[in-house]
């Protein structure tokens, strides 16, 4: 089991309107500026935990679907990923429903676009935070060649 403690700083006070600001940190890395997304009151310019949640996926996507064409020798030269999360009140419950990932993936000259699709949907299932929500998850890769790295 690995273990991955964060530290979250709020200073306010909730006796008025109170700010949503705050600051994620852990040890050896930049901190983060965290607020409610603007629609909840609050600051635009911060990362807000929907942001993060579609953040959090795409990596792990990513990083996954990457071990995966190095494993079948697939040349992946490029992975720009389009998240959308969205958001939706179902019975009395808001929360998030719905992800979609839509990365166009550079890939080497005569690569096998069918095995690069084939690898981006197994990843799913190998990426240990798309296991672990329970909004659907929509795979909308576009694959192009290119003839060098970028």
């Amino acid at each position: 089991m690995h273990e991955f403690p964060l530290q979250l700083r709020w200073e306010g006070s909730t006796a008025s309107e109170f700010s949503r600001d705050a600051v994620v940190s852990t040890a050896g890395k930049h901190d983060i500026a965290v607020s409610s997304a603007g629609p909840y009151g609050g600051t635009e310019t911060r990362w807000n935990p929907e942001d993060l949640f579609g953040a959090s996926l795409s990596t792990c996507h990513m990083l996954t679907f990457l071990a995966l064409a190095k494993k079948v020798r697939l040349d992946v030269r490029g992975y720009e990923d389009h998240v959308t999360v969205a958001i939706d009140t179902v019975d009395k419950v808001t929360r998030v429903t719905k992800v979609r990932l839509a990365p166009t993936i550079r890939v080497a000259p005569g690569t096998d676009a069918a095995k690069v699709r084939e690898m981006f949907e197994k990843a799913h299932k190998y990426c240990f935070i798309g296991q672990s929500i329970t909004a659907e998850v929509l795979m909308e890769p576009a694959i192009e060649e290119v003839s060098t790295s970028r």
